[in-house]
């Protein structure tokens, strides 16, 4: 069906955000301590975190369409319990990352 091939496919992106991000964060971490770059580690978890919270949105959507291929009762409690948990998450590390200094 046409919402299943969208469902799957903001699932993979959500999966690809998160996975670029911790990849970068890697080379990050790698340029910082290996390479003796001059980069912050504020601004390598900024990105990952960046990446993660952009990649549950991804994830939340892909649910939104798979609870309409299915309404019921039950999965529209999960969905929105899914969703409470990544919304919580996702504004608990964007307030970390602008709140506090992270060196």
């Amino acid at each position: 069906m046409f919402i299943n091939a969208f469902s799957s496919l903001f699932n993979i992106v959500g999966s690809l955000l998160i996975i670029y991000g911790g990849l970068r964060s890697i080379s990050g971490v790698i340029l910082i301590e290996v390479l003796k770059k001059h980069f912050s580690y504020q601004q390598v978890r900024k990105e990952l975190t960046n990446k993660i919270v952009f990649g549950l949105e991804f994830f939340i959507a892909a649910d939104i369409l798979e609870t309409l291929l299915n309404p019921s009762q039950e999965e529209l409690l999960l969905l929105g319990t899914v969703v409470l948990i990544r919304t919580i998450l996702g504004y608990f590390l964007s307030k970390e990352v602008t709140e506090y200094q992270l060196d």
